[in-house]
This record gives structure tokens, sequence and C-alpha cells, in this order.
């Protein structure tokens, strides 16, 4: 693969919840880039070859069951999928990309670092990053320890958490949580990242109770504040099946079935989508 090919990497649920938001990220990733993207999306999978091999029944590969998405912990096995060479870019999959996704690619990564990741006060947000590979083996656990710990995804935030002078600071339109009071042109990717408020919810819950399935989200849905954002959403929705897109092309053909997770009827979203709760920070690491 040519090194000008943009590795990204998209977290996402396995059994067709998230087809939407796959959809949409897809589309708008491409529609603005100007160089090669290669999309690996990342979900459970019952084979054993897959790199994300999970069986909840025999507690053998990943253990998912204090992850906050069904995906949580699966950023800090990409510099070992990718052989520990080159770059690889990181985004949860309810993301809307707004700029030329090569700007982020070509980012320079200071000395020391190993990882470009939104840096805010006490803490560093994971949710769209960019990754030194061959630099980053020295500092996370091996595949097979990442896959075996349920604690992995906790620790590898404590550890960045401990060693900030890893972590490149990315500018943060990369990674604009749920709008940040900024104008749509200011926002290179938008995650909107408040589990409760997420725009694709309004295709996917009815999708899925048509066909018989429960979303992996168990909390309280709410509107979102930016309406602006909504129609955002709903536009590059639009387009992308006007493309030719399909939520078909997004199906697990073999849908992974029951895992462990924690529940989110507690989820408390963040300060700027309920900026009167206090959102806790640890909100922020199983986005």
């Amino acid at each position: 693969m040519s090194p000008e090919t943009v590795r990204v990497f998209v977290g996402c649920d396995p059994n067709d919840c998230d087809l939407e938001q796959m959809l949409v990220l897809e589309h708008s990733l491409r529609r603005h880039a100007s160089l090669p993207v290669d999309i690996r999306w990342m979900q459970l999978s019952s084979n054993p070859d897959s790199p994300w091999y999970s069986d909840p029944a025999r507690r053998a590969g990943w253990r998912t069951e204090r992850w906050a998405t069904p995906f949580s912990g699966f950023r800090w096995a990409i510099p070992a999928v990718c052989g520990y060479q080159g770059r690889a870019i990181y985004m949860d999959t309810d993301t809307i990309v707004l700029d030329d996704i090569a700007g982020l690619w070509r980012a320079p990564i200071d000395d020391g670092a190993i990882v470009l990741a939104r840096r805010d006060k006490s803490f560093s947000r994971f949710c769209v990053s960019l990754w030194d590979c061959a630099a980053a083996r020295a500092h996370l656990p091996a595949a097979t320890q990442l896959r075996a710990d349920p604690d992995a995804h906790g620790n590898c935030m404590k550890y960045f958490q401990r060693h900030p002078q890893l972590i490149g600071a990315i500018d943060p339109a990369y990674n604009n949580i749920d709008g940040e009071h900024q104008p749509i042109e200011n926002i290179k990717i938008l995650h909107y990242s408040d589990m409760g408020t997420q725009f694709s919810h309004a295709h996917a819950m009815p999708r899925l109770r048509a066909e018989g399935r429960e979303h992996w989200f168990d909390g309280k849905l709410l509107p979102h504040p930016r309406r602006d954002l909504a129609d955002l959403f709903e536009r590059t929705y639009a387009e992308a099946l006007a493309a030719g897109r399909k939520l078909d092309d997004y199906r697990n053909p073999t849908p992974f079935g029951a895992f462990a997770k924690k529940s989110e009827r507690g989820h408390r979203g963040n300060r700027v989508t309920r900026p009167g709760l206090l959102a806790r920070v640890g909100r922020f690491f199983g986005s």
C-alpha cells in the first residue's frame, strides 16, 4: 500500500446498529479526500483469524464487559494490526468529515510523541487520533494482552494520562465534540459524541425495531441542541443515498450477536449537549 494511502480504522457495532453512521462517515470522508483512503471497519468477530475476534462464552479474544461501546478498546491495537509500520488514523463511527483528511494524515508528530489526539486540561480524547505505529510499539501492550484484559482500555487511558509527553496536540477542529459553539465552517471533523443525542438514532431505532432487534445503546434518547448539526447529518445522509450508497452495503454478513458491555442507562453526555449537568470525564474515555 502506498504511504499516501490514508489508513482509517473505524470502531463500530457488529450487529448492524451503526449502519447509518457508517454510511455518513464514509461518504463524507471520501467526498472531501484528496488522497486514496483505505477504511477498515473494526467490529467484534467470531472468526478466530480476525484481529477483532471475541468469544464471550469462553472469555476468549477481546473482553468487552467494561467498555461503554462495542469497540472502545480496539483503538489501542491499531499499531499492532498495522505491523507497527507507518501511520494510521482512528475514528469513532459517530463522525462527519467536513475537510480533506490529508490535512490530518500529513500533520507533523512532534519528537517524543507517538500519537496526535485532542488534549484538554487534565485528559485527552483518542476518539479521533493519528498514530505513529512504529513509535507506539514501545508504549502499548501486545495485542494478545489487550484482548485478554477487560481493564486494558481504562489502563491505556491512564497510562497516557501519566505520560502526556507521548501525545501531540491535534487541531481541535479535527475532533469537534457536538459543535462546541463553533459554526459548521470551522469544523473539520464533527464528533456527535453524546450517545443519547446522536442524529442517527432517528433512522436506526425504527429500522432496528422493524427488524426485531435492539440498539446497543440502552440510555435515554434526547434531542440534540444544535438543529443546524442535525440538518447537516440529514443532508449528508440523503447525499450518500443519492450517490448510490446503501445501508445494506454496511451490513455485517455474519452479525456477532450478544456481547457484554457496560450499561449506559445513566449516560450523562457532555457539557456541550447537556450544559446543566457536570458530565464526568470518564464518559469521554468510552466514546
